[in-house]
């Protein structure tokens, strides 16, 4: 069983309603809480890294944010999103991909959103990848505000074995493209009531163009 294989997340998100997978929560509240300390302008460009069925991207169009991507491997997760948001799903950009190898437009996006994809790259090959498409795909003086599984928590989900991280060294895996500008911890509680600990960082892209 591959991380990258659309197969295995297609049949997640089909057998699965959301409260059947550990991931769900109503909203991802740690998320907004530091993208609003942002304070990015309306107009910025935002991509959700692994969106799936998440209401994050509800919760951007509602803040009046006009320019929210939203890539997946899944294809049945993003139906699932566009259906519930109805007409306003005209408004965002579905992206269909592996993030690894996923051709995404340079320095663009003023904000890079991933709750739980990059703690599936366990391979150094595939976390080298995925640096260097959000180092390509995020513009100077950008962010990342990401979250993996901390130290204390899963070893596993999804039946895939993950990756784990602290604060530094979740950080130190962005640099030097990227800074860090702040970070917090978040214990999620699942839909079956297991607390799982999350690490966030919030990373900025350096205005000098330095590479991963």
């Amino acid at each position: 069983m591959s991380v990258s294989d659309p197969s295995h997340w297609n049949a997640v998100y089909s057998e699965k309603g959301e409260a059947q997978t550990s991931w769900f929560r109503p909203h991802l509240d740690e998320s907004l809480r530091l993208i609003d300390g942002l304070h990015l302008p309306l107009s910025s460009a935002l991509l959700d890294v692994g969106g799936g069925r998440a209401t994050l991207v509800d919760d951007l169009l509602a803040r009046g944010f006009g320019e929210v991507s939203v890539l997946d491997l899944s294809d049945a997760a993003l139906t699932e999103s566009r259906q519930r948001l109805g007409t306003q799903a005209s408004a965002v950009q579905w992206l269909v991909g592996d993030v690894t190898a996923v051709e995404l437009q340079a320095a663009h996006y003023v904000l890079w959103h991933d709750r739980a994809v990059f703690h599936f790259l366990t391979a150094p090959v595939a976390q080298a990848a995925y640096v260097a498409a959000a180092t390509r795909a995020v513009r100077a003086g950008g962010y990342i505000v990401i979250g993996t599984f901390a130290e204390d928590g899963p070893t596993q989900c999804s039946g895939l074995a993950v990756a784990r991280y602290d604060v530094e060294t979740l950080a130190a895996m962005f640099a030097p493209a990227f800074e860090k500008i702040s970070s917090s911890r978040d214990v999620h509680r699942t839909p079956a009531g297991n607390e799982q600990a999350f690490t966030y960082v919030v990373l900025r892209r350096r205005d000098d163009g330095t590479s991963a």
